[in-house]
């Protein structure tokens, strides 16, 4: 079976952060899948339809830290002022 788009982001785009305690806001994590999307030449789905796929899929309580090369798309298009 064929993995989904939402699948394919969460492996490529985010790993577990058991250490920090901490977690990915729903902006950073929609502006890092945002970002995986437009790397990986995908359409991105609305808010409404990312959140739900993720409440699906991500416990409310998980930890999450972005990785991969939409991190560091998603870091360098938030901080451009800095750059």
């Amino acid at each position: 079976m064929a993995q989904s788009q939402f699948d394919q982001f969460l492996t490529e785009a985010t790993c577990p952060d058991h250490e920090s305690g901490s977690s990915l806001d729903d902006d950073t994590l929609y502006g890092l899948y945002t970002s995986w999307c437009t790397l990986s030449q995908q359409e991105p789905q609305d808010e409404h339809v990312f959140f739900e796929a993720m409440s699906r899929r991500v416990r409310p309580d998980a930890c999450l830290r972005m990785t991969g090369p939409a991190a560091a798309d998603y870091i360098l298009c938030s901080y451009r002022a800095v750059v």
